[in-house]
């Protein structure tokens, strides 16, 4: 009898641990992150609150593209994830899921991504979902990452697609501000993980990943930073010459990205870990409000 509730035990533990390593395979932060720019692309294009099932719908199929790229980013990136610290404990690089498990989920669920936006949505939006996986696990992960420092640069088209989903889905089709929204996450990209990757430029050293620092030092990785972000906050300043957005976004825009500047400033003065990690942590809050305030300006327009 003892054993027999021992054994109970341990299998919902065993499928609790194996359903959390299977979610991890999605990488769920990022995905709320590119979530919240499609939101963006929705509520600009309605010009208000767009229906509760476009939303519904358009977060449904952006979760299972966005989740199954990162499923097949773990299958081809296994083994650098071993040798580096920050990623040593994933799933596949720590053989608690096998790499062909986790090609077939995220292969799966970008089927699923693509059937859900094109049945239901529009063959626009599912492309361009279907798109973004494709650049992001064949272009960028499976090419770019390995060959080149600039790899984020390009590589960060990918992640600066889902605003144009949001657009699309409500549209059908893609105007000069879905193409604004675009550029702003490509351009905040680069500042964004190049501080990321000075936290742990050992660890890409480690892995033979020619992230930038890695390749061209510390000082001229922070000045790439610089410029990139005051190419950002100027162009997320122009979109406002757009009729797509209206006072409350340009006074958040201007005030966001005078804090941006300021902590790229900071850190091409002093390259330090603490001042990366500044620039870091506060690109994640800037994308995030920068497009909740794209929500309220759509709703609230001035």
């Amino acid at each position: 009898m003892a054993e027999r509730v021992e054994t109970s035990h341990r299998i919902p533990a065993g499928l609790k641990g194996l359903a959390s390593d299977y979610l991890t395979l999605t990488k769920p932060p990022i995905i709320m992150l590119l979530l919240i720019t499609a939101s963006g692309g929705m509520f600009l294009a309605a010009e208000g609150i767009p229906s509760l099932q476009t939303l519904a719908l358009v977060g449904a199929g952006g979760a299972l593209g966005a989740g199954g790229a990162n499923a097949i980013n773990h299958f081809l990136d296994q083994d650098i994830d071993a040798l580096m610290s920050r990623t040593v404990r994933r799933p596949v690089a720590s053989n608690r899921i096998s790499p062909m498990s986790a090609l077939a989920f995220g292969i799966a669920l970008n089927v699923a991504a693509f059937f859900v936006l094109a049945y239901w949505v529009n063959l626009l939006a599912a492309s361009l979902t279907l798109s973004a996986t494709l650049f992001y696990v064949l272009v960028y992960t499976g090419w770019l990452k390995r060959n080149t420092p600039q790899n984020i640069v390009i590589g960060g088209a990918a992640g600066a697609i889902p605003p144009m989903v949001g657009w699309a889905a409500v549209t059908g089709g893609l105007d000069l501000p879905a193409l604004y929204l675009f550029s702003i996450v490509f351009f905040w990209t680069p500042p964004h993980f190049w501080a990321l990757a000075l936290l742990i430029q050992k660890d890409y050293q480690k892995a033979g990943v020619p992230m930038l620092p890695v390749v061209v030092g510390e000082e001229r990785t922070a000045q790439n930073i610089f410029m990139y972000s005051l190419a950002l906050v100027a162009l997320t300043l122009l979109f406002s010459a757009t009729d797509a957005v209206g006072l409350v976004y340009l006074a958040s825009a201007a005030a966001l990205g005078a804090v941006f500047i300021i902590f790229a400033w900071n850190l091409k003065r002093e390259h330090s870990v603490r001042k990366a990690r500044h620039l870091y942590l506060f690109s994640l809050l800037y994308l995030a409000l920068l497009f909740a305030v794209m929500l309220a300006d759509s709703v609230y327009r001035f």
